[in-house]
C-alpha cells in the first residue's frame, strides 16, 4: 500500500491556559497571608501597579444572603465534557475526607466522607515544590498541638465532642496547660457544660501525661494517678504546694501528718516530675488566623456576609506613568515593555476582583446552608458537600474546593474554615427522602446504647429497627461499622459489664 501526503483541515473546541486564566486560579486558592506576599512581589516587579490608600473606602460592599451577586467576569468554569484534572491541572474530591478510601468503598450507604476532622487550620498549599522535601519532613519537629490533635481523632469519634475538643487543644500552651476562657465554651458553641467538662478528662489522658491540666497542682497529680502514687497522703502534698514553695516544712509535715523522713520522700517524688511536660514537644511559630469573610446577624434574624476589608490587597493602576512611557519618542524596547507591564496590571486588577466575588458568593451560600449551626450550635450541622454549593451559584466544584481551601470565616461561634461547614450525609427513608448527616447518625445510635436498660441490651439488628422507626434507613454492617468507630462494646461484652455493674451496685446498696 502506497503512502500518500494529503492537507486536512478539521475544527474543534479546545481550552486554552492562558497565563492569564492561571493566574486567576492560582489567586483563588491562596491564603489571604499568601495572597499579600504574591502582591507584594507584583509591586516591586511591575512599575505599573501601586498601592491604593487605606483611606479610600471599602472594596466590597456588604451584602445579606438574600442578596444575589453577579457572575465575575472571567469565566473559571470547565467547558462540557472537559476533564477537570486535565484542563485544570488538579485533582479534587467532593468532600474533605476523614476516612480512608477503602471505607469509602466497602459502604457505599455512607455516600461520602465525614468532614469534621477539618475544624481547625490545614497546611497551605504552595505552587512550587517545597512541599515534597523529604528532609525538611523528616527532620520537623512534631508539635504539641499536632501530638494532641493525632490522638483526638483516635480517642473521640463523636463529632460535638470532637469539635469541642479541637477547640480546647487551641486553648492549651506550649507548657502543656489548658489556658483561657474554656469554661465559657460550652455556651460558645452551644453544648452542655457536661461535655465539655467530659473531653477535658479525655485529652488531660493522652500523652504526654499531665497535658491539659489547669493548675500546677492537676498536673502533678495527673502524672501521680499514672503512676499509681496518689494516695490520700500524696494528695493532702499536692494540695498544699504554697506551703512546699514557701519552704515552710513544718507545716505542711503537720498538714499531710507524716513524719520528716516520708515527707523527704514525697517531696523528692514531687521533684521528679515534669511540671512543664508539653515541652517535651517542639514549638511551631503561631500564625493568626485573619478571617477573609465575617457574618454577623442583622435586625431581623438573617445573617450579613461581609468580605473583610483588610485581606484584600488595594492596588491600581498607574496609566499616567504608562503614557508617559509610551510617547513616540521612546524606543520600541521600552513600549513593548510597557505594554506588557499594562497587560499584566489590568489581568492582576481584575484577578483579584474576580477572586474577592467568588469568596464572597461561596460563603454567602455556605451561610444559607448552614444557618442553623449559626443560630443553635454544632449539633445542626446539615449535610453539604461542593456540588451542592457549585450547582446553586453557578459555578464548577474544583472553584469551590479552591475557594474553601484556607480560607476563614468569621461567625459568633467563633473563627472556622470554610472546610468545616462541609459534612457527610446518608439518605434517610425513601419516605421523605431527606438526608441526615451520618456523624448526626453516630450520635444518636451512641445515645441510644447510653439510655438502653441493662435487661434490654439493643443489638445492631435492634439499632437498626429503632433508626428505621425514626425514618434513617441504614444498614446493620454500617450500624456495626460505626459502633466500632466509637470504641462501643458488641452487645454481649455490654450486657456482660452492666449486668456485673448492676449486681455490684446492688452489694452496695444492701451494705449500706
Amino acid at each position: 500500500m502506497a503512502l500518500q501526503t494529503r492537507l486536512e483541515m478539521r475544527q474543534g473546541q479546545q481550552l486554552v491556559m492562558t497565563p492569564q486564566l492561571q493566574q486567576a486560579i492560582k489567586l483563588l486558592q491562596l491564603s489571604n497571608m499568601e495572597l499579600a506576599q504574591f502582591v507584594e512581589g507584583e509591586l516591586e516587579r511591575n512599575p505599573l501597579l501601586e498601592r491604593e490608600n487605606a483611606g479610600d473606602g471599602p472594596v466590597e460592599p456588604q451584602v445579606a444572603v438574600a442578596d444575589v451577586v453577579e457572575p465575575p467576569a472571567l469565566d473559571l468554569s470547565v467547558p462540557a465534557g472537559e476533564s477537570v484534572t486535565a484542563t485544570f491541572d488538579t485533582d479534587h474530591d467532593n468532600l474533605f475526607p476523614d476516612e480512608t478510601k477503602t471505607d469509602r468503598v466497602n459502604d457505599s450507604s455512607e455516600g461520602q466522607t465525614s468532614g469534621w476532622e477539618t475544624l481547625r487550620p490545614s497546611a497551605s498549599n504552595s505552587f512550587d515544590d517545597d512541599g515534597n522535601n523529604l528532609e525538611a519532613y523528616v527532620s520537623s519537629e512534631i508539635s504539641l498541638h499536632d501530638h494532641l490533635t493525632e490522638q483526638l481523632g483516635v480517642a473521640i469519634r463523636n463529632p460535638v465532642e470532637r469539635i469541642v475538643g479541637t477547640h480546647l487543644i487551641d486553648l492549651i500552651d506550649e507548657a502543656g496547660y489548658l489556658q483561657g476562657d474554656h469554661a465559657g465554651l460550652a455556651e460558645k458553641l452551644g453544648v452542655a457544660p457536661a461535655t465539655v467538662d467530659r473531653v477535658i478528662k479525655i485529652i488531660q489522658s493522652f500523652e504526654p501525661t499531665g497535658v491539659g491540666a489547669r493548675s500546677l497542682g492537676e498536673c502533678l497529680a495527673l502524672q501521680l494517678k499514672e503512676q499509681d502514687r496518689f494516695d490520700p497522703i500524696m494528695e493532702s502534698l499536692i494540695d498544699n504546694l504554697g506551703l512546699l514553695a514557701s519552704h515552710n516544712l513544718t507545716a505542711l509535715r503537720k498538714a499531710v501528718g507524716v513524719d520528716a523522713d516520708e515527707l523527704s520522700e514525697m517531696i523528692q517524688e514531687i521533684k521528679d516530675l515534669n511540671p512543664k511536660p508539653g515541652l517535651e514537644y517542639g514549638s511551631v511559630q503561631v500564625q493568626p488566623v485573619v478571617p477573609d469573610v465575617q457574618v454577623r446577624s442583622a435586625r431581623d434574624g438573617s445573617w450579613i456576609v461581609e468580605l473583610n476589608s483588610d485581606t484584600l490587597p488595594r492596588v491600581l493602576v498607574n496609566r499616567t506613568y504608562h503614557t508617559l512611557v509610551a510617547k513616540k519618542g521612546a524606543p520600541e524596547k521600552d513600549k513593548t515593555y510597557i505594554a506588557e507591564c499594562l497587560q499584566s496590571a489590568n489581568w492582576l486588577v481584575k484577578s483579584l476582583d474576580q477572586r474577592a466575588r467568588t469568596i464572597l458568593r461561596v460563603a454567602e451560600e455556605i451561610v444559607r446552608q448552614q444557618d442553623g449551626f449559626l443560630t443553635y450550635g454544632v449539633t445542626h450541622m446539615r449535610p453539604l458537600n461542593l456540588k451542592t454549593v457549585a450547582d446553586k451559584i453557578g459555578m464548577h466544584e474544583s472553584t469551590v474546593s479552591r475557594v474553601t481551601s484556607n480560607k476563614y470565616m468569621a461567625t459568633t461561634r467563633g473563627i472556622y474554615e470554610l472546610k468545616f461547614f462541609f459534612t457527610s450525609a446518608i439518605n434517610a427513608s425513601e419516605s421523605d427522602g431527606d438526608q441526615l448527616s451520618s456523624e448526626a447518625v453516630r450520635h444518636r445510635i451512641k445515645t441510644m446504647i447510653d439510655a438502653e436498660n441493662p435487661d434490654d441490651i439493643l443489638s445492631d439488628d435492634k439499632l437498626v429497627e429503632k433508626l428505621h422507626a425514626i425514618g434513617i434507613d441504614i444498614a446493620r454492617r454500617t450500624v456495626a461499622k460505626y459502633r466500632e468507630g466509637m470504641k462501643i462494646a458488641s452487645s454481649v461484652q455490654r450486657r456482660r459489664e452492666k449486668q456485673m455493674t448492676a449486681k455490684l451496685s446492688r452489694r452496695l446498696a444492701a451494705a449500706e
